[in-house]
């Protein structure tokens, strides 16, 4: 069976580091597939699950928000500001900041003040997504 090696990182610590079969995650144009001996591929990702089918049949899932993938034939690289496993996503706290994006849209005084909000509101909607849907798979 071939394996891939996965690394996927965040500005404080490595997330996740070992041989996957599979590897799907939100690219900018779409959800991506990669699978060993994928051509090399740089891009940006938009936030939400990455859902790594480990060698031994496992899954791993982790929330991004945002980031660059690099492929490799033999190596993925996964890199985000930030990212946090599957099981670490709290429900309520990205309920509740989701919440304070909604309120700080809401009073937006300036160009800036919106835009910040609205990327804010976006990454707890996909963290949200990304928290549900490793919740299904349990």
């Amino acid at each position: 069976m071939s394996t891939i090696h996965v690394d996927v990182v965040s500005a404080e610590e490595s997330i996740f580091s070992g041989e996957a079969k599979f590897v799907a995650l939100p690219g900018e144009a779409g959800e991506l597939g990669i699978l060993p001996g994928h051509i090399p591929l740089i891009t940006r990702i938009k936030p939400g699950a990455v859902r790594i089918e480990k060698a031994d049949g496992g899954e791993e899932f982790v929330f991004v928000a945002g980031g660059i993938l690099e492929v490799q034939p033999h190596c993925i690289t996964v890199l985000s500001d930030t990212a946090i496993r599957g099981h670490d996503l709290d429900e309520a706290k990205a309920n509740e900041a989701r919440a304070q994006a909604e309120e700080a849209l809401k009073n937006a005084k300036s160009d800036i003040d919106l835009a910040k909000a609205t990327s804010e509101l976006a990454v707890m909607a996909a963290q949200i997504a990304a928290l549900r849907k490793f919740r299904q798979k349990k």
